[in-house]
């Protein structure tokens, strides 16, 4: 009896498991873009530089939202081989941005953590715009592909596979003129 009882206890957990990220899936769903105008922003980096997102149409924009946590780390990091990848190649950028309102002492010793020097633009966000903008904030680290027309190509939520460097990489790529998948 006692087994019988564990067993449908547990399979009512699984059930309502299911439901939660079937729900969470489902609003983040909500907040891709993809195929829309990229919302602009001006922000200050971490070395004070006023940056604009629109100073950059013309290029491929690798966009990460990030807050201080650790799949925000591990992401942060993944952007960075991204970085690296196409270092010289004036068509693509990549930026960083932390939308969680921190302020750039903490941003600057959360990015001392980081298992390599992070050395794309990273803004700060203190009035959370680009968490607002972007659909973000419950959903976090966010990257977003821009085509250089301004426009979101690709997005993807959480430190998964799926925004694994080379998965960025390829992405990105299908975007570039000479490439396979035509450019943009």
């Amino acid at each position: 009896m006692a087994v019988s009882v564990r067993q449908s206890f547990h399979a009512v957990l699984l059930f309502f498991v299911f439901i939660l990220i079937s729900a969470s899936l489902l609003q983040a769903k909500g907040m891709f873009k993809i195929g829309d105008a990229a919302p602009n922003f001006t922000l200050e980096t971490l070395d004070g530089q006023t940056l604009s997102l629109s100073q950059y149409k013309g290029k491929v924009i690798v966009l990460g939202l990030f807050h201080i946590c650790e799949p925000c780390l591990i992401q942060g990091t993944e952007l960075q081989k991204v970085n690296d990848a196409f270092k010289g190649n004036s068509n693509v950028q990549v930026l960083g941005v932390n939308s969680a309102g921190n302020s750039k002492e903490k941003v600057k010793d959360f990015l001392k953590e980081f298992p390599v020097k992070v050395t794309y633009p990273y803004m700060t966000d203190p009035k959370k715009e680009t968490d607002k903008l972007y659909g973000g904030g419950r959903f976090i680290p966010n990257v977003y592909i821009i085509d250089q027309a301004g426009v979101i190509r690709w997005q993807r939520v959480g430190t998964m596979e799926i925004g694994a460097a080379d998965v960025i990489k390829s992405e990105v790529e299908k975007l570039l003129p000479n490439s396979k998948g035509g450019g943009a």
